[in-house]
């Protein structure tokens, strides 16, 4: 049976524990905002990394004298701190996202000079404490939990934490007055030609919009499919390798969200690799069982990590390029990915569904 991350659905728990949970998610919706998103999203690599480590070292100390399993500590460190209240991507990365979307339409004037996209895809932007941006944070934090939380006791068959990141985006967009998709520069929503030729955004009179391009890829130095299938395996197949090494769903993709401290610091072309690491170790996974060979594990791993990335970029060029908030490509690739396996599990195709079937 597919089980989500966060396990615990909103059914059945008593009434102090889901205040107790309403309320964390809550502050860690403002944490985002206050953090700014990626910031958040960093910490999360941060948190993860330390609590994939622990049960690393947990079950080699385990192995050693007879115990198996984890324990609660790294348990609680990865998930109910990690993909949890504090800096889950669908809680403090949600936040974030959707107090950026409306700082990008009540507070044009903080937009900083050398960003060259609608304020409202500016992720990298910390809020600090003004009241209202934490608000909203705060209450797109708590639709995120809920998300998660309805989908994952329904049993909904993929990664309902990325699930939850793409929705709360898209509900931030129809909160605050953005379009679904946006209007289109080139000849068609994955036409990225405008931008090469650093084509202006038309304003609604036929006048120019010259702060704003007519096409604004997700990630100017990630957006060639060459290059995003090139990363794809590259991530893929170390994403395989470290669970193959130590056993960890989790590593690669910590390794990945906190290699974006560099992006966030303004290092050029640091690629984002998460979702690209993370379905790499769902490809080692699920083909380790069925061909009992490392080196076709290594190889799916490389696949998967590469179709993942594609599915990011499609994507973006979809819901991303084109209007003026952020909508997460890497949750979209995940989601969507997942999905596709979590459905061929059920109905007998794979001998499983990577940590969905944990």
């Amino acid at each position: 049976m597919l089980q989500p991350l966060v396990t615990v659905p909103i059914v059945g728990m008593e009434l102090e524990a889901f205040a107790v949970l309403l309320i964390a998610a809550l502050a860690g919706g403002a944490f985002g905002a206050a953090l700014g998103a990626l910031p958040s999203f960093v910490f999360t690599g941060f948190v993860v990394f330390l609590g994939e480590g622990i049960a690393i070292l947990q079950d080699e100390i385990g192995s050693e004298i007879g115990v198996a399993g984890a324990g609660d500590i790294a348990t609680g460190i990865t998930g109910t701190i990690g993909f949890g209240a504090v800096t889950g991507p669908h809680i403090a990365f949600a936040g974030g996202v959707a107090a950026t979307a409306y700082a990008g339409r009540t507070y044009p004037e903080m937009e900083p000079n050398d960003w060259d996209y609608h304020f409202g895809k500016d992720i990298l932007y910390a809020f600090g404490t003004k009241p209202d941006i934490l608000a909203v944070g705060a209450v797109f934090g708590a639709v995120g939990m809920l998300i998660t939380r309805v989908m994952g006791g329904l049993g909904f068959p993929t990664d309902n934490i990325a699930l939850s990141v793409v929705a709360t985006a898209f509900l931030a967009r129809l909160a605050f007055g953005y379009p679904i998709v946006g209007k289109v520069g080139g000849s068609s929503v994955l036409d990225m030609s405008p931008f090469e030729r650093e084509e202006k955004r038309m304003a609604a009179d036929g006048g120019t919009e010259t702060d704003r391009l007519a096409t604004e890829p997700w990630l100017p130095h990630q957006y060639k499919w060459s290059g995003v299938t090139a990363i794809g395996i590259v991530g893929g197949l170390l994403g395989g390798y470290i669970w193959l090494e130590t056993g960890s769903y989790f590593m690669g993709y910590a390794i990945s969200a906190m290699s974006l401290l560099f992006l966030n610091l303004g290092v050029e072309k640091i690629p984002v690799t998460h979702h690209i690491t993370l379905l790499g170790t769902v490809g080692a996974v699920i083909a380790m069982p069925a061909m009992g060979s490392e080196l076709v594990a290594l190889l799916a791993a490389g696949a998967f990590g590469a179709i993942s990335g594609l599915l990011g970029e499609v994507s973006q060029r979809v819901f991303y390029s084109h209007s003026g908030t952020h909508v997460d490509p890497p949750a979209m690739a995940i989601a969507e990915f997942m999905l596709v396996l979590g459905v061929l599990y059920l109905v007998g195709l794979l001998p499983n569904a990577g940590y969905l079937s944990l």
